[in-house]
């Protein structure tokens, strides 16, 4: 299964945002990576360059490769709506970034772990596929001999962001995917219509 498994922190600070969640590596430099650093002079950037730019943060942001986004792109294409925010929905609704989203886990790539090892169910079948599309109304759940994990307990503890698209109870540790989120209700910061126009050329 292929993933990004580089340096985190000199791919946030290429993007100016810690784009991996909380990282103190990023906060003591948040400048880009490489020998001068912010001494560096930097043209303005062209328009295919800044789309590009946006595609690879998303792709980071949700830790996907190219053919896998670009097949959401397709995906997104076909489907009825704002092929961007289609897009950005079809990312929010992968079962690792719903795991995320409801606490499991402090980061993406460690609710993917979670999802991959078997310790998360979906309407009480284990499923360990990280890219798992969910639908309205699928109930994602820590599986009954996970529950006790300590990396989930920790993780949940320190997590108090609330999402109206989702529902979680921190007792039962079980949450349901109550609706496909609204562009305004994904927090991301990407410009997805540069994505589109990239793809699009």
């Amino acid at each position: 299964m292929a993933r990004y498994i580089g340096p985190k922190t000199r791919i946030a600070r290429k993007f100016g945002e810690a784009i991996f969640g909380d990282d103190k590596a990023f906060e003591k430099r948040n400048y880009p990576p490489g020998q001068h650093g912010n001494n560096r002079r930097r043209g303005k950037k062209s328009e295919y360059a800044v789309q590009l730019m946006e595609k690879q943060k998303a792709k980071y942001t949700y830790g996907v490769l190219e053919r896998q986004f670009r097949n959401m792109f397709e995906k997104a294409t076909r489907s009825q709506g704002i092929t961007g925010e289609v897009l950005l929905q079809l990312c929010e609704s992968r079962l690792d970034n719903v795991a995320y989203r409801m606490g499991l886990s402090p980061t993406r790539s460690g609710a993917r772990q979670l999802v991959s090892h078997r310790h998360i169910t979906v309407n009480g079948e284990i499923v360990n596929i990280p890219s798992y599309q969910l639908k309205t109304g699928d109930v994602v759940s820590v599986r009954e001999k996970s529950k006790s994990l300590e990396i989930v307990e920790r993780s949940l503890a320190n997590n108090s962001t609330v999402y109206e698209w989702l529902t979680f109870n921190n007792e039962t540790k079980q949450g349901t995917f109550v609706a496909v989120p609204s562009r305004i209700q994904i927090p991301e910061n990407i410009n997805e219509q540069f994505i589109v126009e990239l793809y699009s050329k």
